[in-house]
């Protein structure tokens, strides 16, 4: 009984394997058709789909119908090429972070233009005056007011006496005074006692030993950084080359301040370190003129208090150690119109110590004493040659006697 029951069991064993290798082979065989045998290498990346199917959709059935998982992605890096900028791009950006240069406005007839800007010393000296001298019966009373008008006005003593007799006479002579006959009188007076005749011109050409050098001195406070720059424009607008130094080297704000205006223009400025010796930019300027070929030279000279007798000294030595290059062809001092006959005093002692060729007025259009052009001119022996009218870049205008007077009348 025992070898019978072994018997069985050991069939049944035998039975179970040959059933396992027989379902194993059918497996194997569907596998094999279907194209699916694994294999010892992995399997290519898949390409993307044509019809843009998005990454992580359910993969197609199989032949069997039965719906597969989809095998993972294989990533590939991908060097993405870094494009350079070209180099024309990069030129075409650096032309257009450079400032533009400014084309200044003509100089002719700018203080026609300007005439606007003289309405404050219109009513005190033209219309004032024109009212005095329209009275029926010019008394000495009249005549008083008339001294009093000019003096006001700042022409001085000397030449309100000399206009005030000039006037008696030919009103007297004159007889009938009808409001153009008086007009025309007065016009001629003062144009007389300006000076028609003076040589205004800043002498600013090229000659055979460089460029003109041009020494803009003044006091502290009277515009003469911001008029070194608004002259480059009026010698730039008449066809000059200019180059600019900035021997302010006391103050830094100064330098940068004249080398805005420079670039604006396209002038090229020479400036020091700060503190530095005022004389070795003025010489370097010259020196920079020279090689450049240009036509002037525009030295800023540091403000200094006419009282201050060191100053005024080392404002002497500037102008000679310019000279070793050549010689100074204008030296132009810069006076507030507003201060009257204080200015009078400051042109006195910078006369002393360099010699004074002609004189700018600033402000001149925020004072109602025009009368300084006559005394200023009078006091030093030398013409006002620019003078300012605002603060616009381009509100500095050659001076005519014949377009102030006629301003001034209105």
């Amino acid at each position: 009984m025992e070898y019978v029951i072994l018997a069985v069991v050991i069939a049944v064993v035998a039975i179970g394997a040959i059933t396992g290798l027989v379902v194993s082979g059918r497996r194997r065989k569907e596998l094999d058709k279907q194209g699916q045998a694994p294999t010892l290498t992995a399997p290519a990346p898949a390409k993307p789909a044509e019809s843009g199917t998005a990454q992580g959709a359910a993969a197609p059935p199989t032949a069997s119908g039965a719906t597969e998982a989809p095998e993972a992605p294989v990533e590939v890096p991908v060097e993405v090429p870094v494009e350079e900028p070209a180099v024309e791009e990069v030129r075409v950006e650096e032309a257009e972070a450079a400032p533009a240069v400014e084309v200044p406005e003509p100089t002719a007839g700018r203080l026609v233009r300007l005439r606007s800007r003289l309405s404050r010393s219109q009513s005190t000296l033209g219309k004032g005056l024109l009212a005095l001298l329209s009275r029926d019966h010019l008394d000495e009373d009249t005549w008083e007011e008339i001294e009093e008008t000019l003096l006001t006005a700042d022409v001085g003593v000397g030449a309100t006496q000399e206009l005030v007799d000039n006037l008696r006479t030919r009103v007297k002579v004159l007889g009938t005074r009808t409001p153009d006959e008086l007009r025309g009188l007065l016009r001629e007076e003062l144009v007389n006692l300006i000076g028609p005749d003076a040589d205004r011109t800043v002498r600013s050409v090229k000659h055979e030993a460089g460029p003109a050098v041009v020494l803009v001195v003044g006091v502290n406070g009277v515009g003469k950084t911001t008029t070194t720059g608004k002259l480059a424009r009026v010698l730039v607008a008449d066809g000059r080359k200019v180059v600019l130094g900035a021997a302010d080297t006391f103050r830094a704000a100064a330098a940068d301040q004249l080398q805005t205006w420079g670039e604006r223009v396209g002038a090229h400025t020479v400036r020091g370190p700060e503190g530095g010796d005022p004389a070795s930019v003025a010489f370097d300027a010259v020196k920079q003129g020279i090689a450049d070929g240009v036509d002037t030279v525009l030295v800023d000279t540091a403000g200094r208090l006419h009282t201050k007798t060191g100053l005024m000294d080392e404002l002497g030595k500037v102008k000679r150690v310019v000279e070793k290059h050549g010689p100074v062809d204008e030296v132009l001092l810069v006076l507030d119109a507003t201060t009257g006959q204080n200015g009078l005093v400051q042109a006195r002692v910078f006369a002393e110590v360099v010699d004074i060729t002609g004189i700018v007025l600033t402000k001149l259009d925020g004072t109602a004493k025009g009368g300084i052009v006559i005394s200023v001119q009078r006091e030093l022996g030398v013409p006002v040659k620019l003078i300012g009218l605002g603060e616009g870049a381009d509100d500095l205008a050659p001076f005519e006697p014949g377009a102030f007077v006629d301003a001034l009348l209105g």
